[in-house]
Parts: C-alpha cells; sequence; structure tokens
C-alpha cells in the first residue's frame, strides 16, 4: 500500500511546518504533497517556500500565494520583500490542482477548488455548490470519486451523493482548534482496480509561543491578529 501525507496553509509558521515533517518522518512516509498557502500571515515565508520545495514531491497554489504574486496591497509587500523574485516566480507557475488515481478511485487535490481557486466550501455548504470540486477538469473531463482541499483551516470528512471531501485543515494557521492538521491517504497509487482506500486526519501539538516569539520579533503587519489565531484558532474576522 501506498501513503501520501497532505499538508496545506503552512502561512510562513515554521514551528508548525516542522513540527509536521517530524510527524510524517515518524510514521515512514516518504511522499508528501502540500495543497497551497505557503507564505503570508507568519513571519517566516521565505523558509516555509524553501522547506516545502525541499520536502514535497507535489504543490499546488493557495489564494494567498496568487495574492503575493498578483498583488502589490500594503500588508503584502513585507511578505514579499523577504520572498524575492526567484520564490514569487516558483510560485506564480503552481498548478491549481492534482490528479490521480488510487486504488480504483480518481483522487482530485486543490487549495479550494480545482476550476476556480476562490470557489470556498465549507462543510455546511449546500452540497450543490460542494459537487463543483468533483466536477470534470481541463485534463481529466470527469467526476472526481475523492477531493481532498484546503483552503478553510477547518479538517473534516464528509461523503455525501456518493463521493467523498476531505479538508487537511491547517498545518501554521489552524482556525478549529489550535494544533497542526494534515491528512494521509492510503491505498495503491495510479491503480483503477478497486481495493482498500483510507483517509486519515492528523493533529499535532507544536510549540505555539515558539512561533508567537518569532513573529514577535518583526515588524510584520497584522501581527497581533497573527498571534490571536495562534493562540485561539479563532478567525480574526469571526463576528462574536
Amino acid at each position: 500500500m501506498d501513503k501520501i501525507a497532505i499538508i496545506s496553509d503552512i502561512h510562513g509558521n515554521i514551528p508548525a511546518l516542522e513540527a509536521v515533517l517530524r510527524d510524517i518522518k515518524s510514521r515512514d512516509i516518504e511522499t508528501i504533497y502540500c495543497l497551497g498557502d505557503l507564505a503570508g500571515k507568519g513571519p517566516s515565508s521565505a523558509a516555509a517556500v524553501d522547506s516545502i520545495r525541499e520536502h514535497c514531491e507535489v504543490v499546488i497554489k493557495g489564494n494567498w500565494d496568487y495574492f503575493m504574486t498578483e498583488r502589490n496591497d500594503e500588508a503584502l509587500i513585507w511578505h514579499q520583500d523577504r520572498l524575492g523574485e526567484e520564490r514569487l516566480e516558483y510560485m506564480r507557475g503552481l498548478p491549481l490542482y492534482a490528479e490521480f488515481y488510487m486504488s480504483g478511485k480518481l483522487i482530485r487535490l486543490c487549495h479550494a477548488s480545482p476550476n476556480d481557486l476562490f470557489h470556498r466550501v465549507y462543510l455546511f455548504t449546500e452540497n450543490e455548490q460542494r459537487m463543483k470540486l468533483f466536477m470534470p477538469t481541463k485534463t481529466s473531463k470527469e467526476e472526481a470519486d475523492v477531493v481532498g482541499y484546503g483552503d478553510i483551516h477547518g479538517a473534516h470528512i464528509d461523503i455525501f451523493n456518493g463521493k467523498t471531501i476531505f479538508n487537511v485543515g491547517s498545518v501554521g494557521n489552524p482556525l478549529d482548534i489550535p494544533q497542526s492538521s494534515y491528512a494521509i491517504i492510503e491505498g495503491i497509487y495510479g491503480s483503477k482496480e478497486q481495493s482498500p482506500f483510507t483517509i486519515a486526519l492528523v493533529r499535532v501539538l507544536y510549540n505555539i509561543e515558539e512561533a508567537v516569539n518569532q513573529a514577535m520579533e518583526t515588524d510584520m503587519p497584522d501581527k497581533q491578529e497573527y498571534i490571536n489565531e495562534l493562540r485561539t484558532a479563532i478567525y480574526r474576522g469571526r463576528k462574536k
């Protein structure tokens, strides 16, 4: 059986990324896919991009990766200056999705949606909108059986309309509980024949105060909002 670790939403949080990579290594998993949002929010965007490039076999573009390369908002410039043009060019060229067969299922991995980087779905989103993640793409031209995505920073698995959808949560900016999250899928890679297939969600404790201290040592934008999210896992824009 083949195993793939799927991580997402690093957001420049190196203590969290290092903890997750250690956990993956402890499970003897050699293949890692990343579903985007490498940079931004946290203080270590450049180090996060470098680490992802080193450790991940497949990297998908996230909405923050798009913002970093296509916009010049004041809140982004601080991170862009530290990333440098070579890293930004790498992020600019990232694909929007990856597809492959595993144990007889067409697996599709994306950040938010394979055909629309800004189509955001939650566990409570109407099934009609969630089904858009399974629609044919330019490469497969058929509906996926299983979709894994990131973007919303909240890990879950759900089955509906005969399909399976799972969110891997966030490594560096979780907004459900203050622990890093990632997923593991297991099956026979590349096989179109039905066989056992597993999806597991993993929670990893990391040193949040180390990440806080790294942010405090900088003049990064929205510093306190970021720190509050790390400590509470409550999104800065959530209404009380």
